[in-house]
């Protein structure tokens, strides 16, 4: 009890987030597929976050400082939290997805691989910023073998985000019975409020460039959206109901 407790007031953002993404999925999917969609996410997260570490597939090789070890929860040498973070981070790209392309006329495969590039997105403003862990409340939690080319990370760990984005969107995708649901907008909040916090927080310990260049890519991100959701046939999402409705 006294891990979990820790692992709470070590990371309350996270929980919030996690709170925001269990709100809005139960708008939006319903409870059942709202734990199922987590739960094709969180254990797929955790193997790739426990294979990182041993062998750096999918996202370069690392290694947990275990600084908090006995504070929070960690399974193997894993924090809690990480793998936690992949269901939200994911859920929330999946909505922006849907936005953009109209999950009623797009292939499933399609809202999974811009689910899973959305999410990379997102990333290159995380990452970056989890590395300065040690300069705000994150802690020095994870270190690279090697430094990478983007401020500090490797360009192999973006790929293994689109990895992992695009096989846990795809598998909820393949099990649900429908790709669509009813409120897309809480979970495209969700992404903006995930990253705003990002940003600001990238702002707060003094990264100017780092914050200019992540902010610079989200604006290209979403003026491409709002191509996207223009060029898909969609006309609004539905002011009360929240669903994507076509021209």
């Amino acid at each position: 009890m006294d891990l979990l407790v820790g692992t709470v007031t070590l990371r309350p953002y996270v929980f919030a987030f996690l709170a925001l993404f269990l709100l809005a999925g139960l708008a939006d999917l319903g409870w059942r597929r709202t734990l199922g969609f987590a739960g094709c996410l969180w254990p797929m997260a955790w193997l790739s976050e426990f294979s990182s570490t041993r062998t750096g597939v999918p996202f370069g090789l690392y290694q947990y400082t275990l600084l908090t070890r006995g504070r929070e929860l960690y399974i193997a040498d894993v924090p809690l939290i990480d793998p936690l973070s992949f269901g939200f981070l994911a859920y929330a790209s999946f909505c922006l997805a849907r936005v953009a392309l109209s999950a009623r006329a797009a292939p499933r495969s399609v809202i999974a691989v811009v689910a899973g590039v959305l999410m990379m997105a997102l990333d290159v403003v995380i990452d970056p910023l989890a590395v300065r862990g040690d300069r705000w409340f994150l802690g020095h939690l994870f270190t690279y073998a090697e430094p990478g080319v983007y401020f500090g990370v490797p360009l192999s760990n973006f790929a293994g985000w689109v990895i992992v984005g695009v096989v846990g969107v795809g598998l909820y995708l393949a099990l649900a019975p429908s790709a669509s649901g009813r409120r897309a907008w809480p979970g495209v909040a969700l992404y903006y409020v995930v990253l705003g916090f990002n940003l600001a927080m990238t702002i707060w310990i003094g990264e100017w460039v780092l914050a200019g260049v992540g902010a610079a890519i989200h604006v290209a991100v979403a003026l491409t959206i709002v191509y996207l959701y223009r060029h898909s046939g969609v006309m609004a999402l539905g002011p009360e109901s929240g669903r994507i409705q076509r021209a």
